[in-house]
């Protein structure tokens, strides 16, 4: 049901999650001086209005926007485009067949910088061929069809679930991948595999030479599970971890650096390895799609169940948007924070017309 809804924004002093220990769920970026780690502190928020976009979406995934049209894929192997008054289901034509496992699918989906002109995106989708894998393709837009034009890179180790899947590119127009551990923790620290790791590829698939490790596509090593990431105006870049039994994190990311990951996690800490910017704790956000303005993180969280806000600088954290269920990812552009519910992944309690696109204006959240 499109329209207006009226939503509670977080109004919660204590954990904004729901608690108990989890489940899973231009110049170099990151190389920006990393700010202080913080100390947490929970703030209010007050009511407002989010706008519904788009209804009845399968597992969406990754939001992408270009003029007034959005792209958002979905898990299942479609991309629903939405714009001009209505919305429609595009099919994608892969070379391999999507791997039905606990959070696998067609993940990340982020368009090409010249999109407008060479209708290609990159997607990040997992796959069965004598075993699981992940791979990083080009796929070109053809009428209504979206088409793998180009493998960019294969073999990205899958498992049960820990995939990662994010993609984004970066202010230096690189593309970036969060690759999961693939249940097998060990992989993380393992600089000779793709697993548990952030990646950076050049857009033609090829490793850019000035890449931490010689020959590598690895950027980052030592993650769990990250499933977002975004660079802010000074081209600090971010990501998200989920954490075992709670203890996810929010990380600054360097090129090269170890993030810890199963030595290490929370509030840990180990010489040679880094500490979260944030973490739960106890309680479980599972936080996944970022975006940032202003020195503010907005960080969609599933078993959290709220768009999260984290202040840098004043060392807060609150929930600004709350009571639609799983929020899978977000987007900002020109002062809207645009998310996607993802209540239809099999964890969740879908409600009416879910899952759902929806808009809401970031001068709701002012204090």
């Amino acid at each position: 049901m499109r329209g207006i809804m009226f939503i509670m924004l977080a109004l919660l002093l204590g954990a904004c999650s729901s608690g108990g220990p989890g489940q899973d769920e231009a110049s170099q970026p990151g190389g920006a001086k990393q700010p202080d780690r913080v100390e947490e502190q929970e703030t209010a928020a007050r009511p407002a209005e989010a706008e519904v976009l788009a209804d009845n979406l399968r597992i969406p995934w990754s939001i992408n926007k270009t003029g007034e049209v959005f792209y958002v894929s979905e898990r299942e192997g479609a991309i629903v485009r939405i714009g001009d008054g209505g919305q429609a289901r595009q099919e994608v034509q892969l070379e391999k067949p999507l791997s039905e496992a606990a959070e696998a699918g067609l993940l990340g989906l982020v368009l090409a910088p010249d999109f407008a002109e060479s209708n290609q995106a990159f997607a990040y989708y997992t796959y069965e061929d004598g075993g699981q894998y992940n791979r990083i393709v080009q796929l070109t837009l053809k009428k209504d069809v979206w088409v793998e034009s180009k493998l960019l890179l294969d073999q990205i180790p899958s498992g049960n679930v820990h995939h990662g899947g994010r993609l984004a590119i970066g202010p230096d127009g690189k593309l970036y991948a969060s690759a999961g551990d693939a249940s097998r923790p060990e992989l993380a620290q393992d600089l000779g595999s793709l697993a548990g790791k952030i990646l950076r590829l050049n857009l033609d698939g090829t490793i850019p030479d000035d890449n931490p490790f010689a020959d590598s596509y690895v950027f980052s090593y030592g993650h769990r599970n990250p499933q977002g990431m975004v660079w802010d105006e000074d081209g600090t870049m971010f990501a998200s971890e989920h954490g075992p039994s709670a203890r996810d994190e929010i990380n600054v990311i360097e090129p090269g650096s170890n993030y810890g990951w199963p030595e290490i996690t929370g509030d840990e800490e180990k010489q040679g390895m880094e500490s979260p910017l944030f973490q739960s704790g106890e309680n479980t956000w599972a936080p996944s799609g970022m975006a940032v303005l202003d020195g503010k993180l907005y960080v969609a969280a599933l078993r959290g169940s709220a768009v999260l806000e984290f202040d840098i600088e004043k060392k807060e954290k609150r929930e600004v948007v709350s009571g639609l269920g799983r929020i899978r990812d977000v987007m900002i552009q020109d002062d809207e924070l645009y998310f996607i519910s993802n209540n239809t992944d099999g964890r969740g309690s879908p409600q009416e017309d879910d899952d759902k696109l929806y808009k809401i204006p970031l001068s709701s959240f002012s204090e």
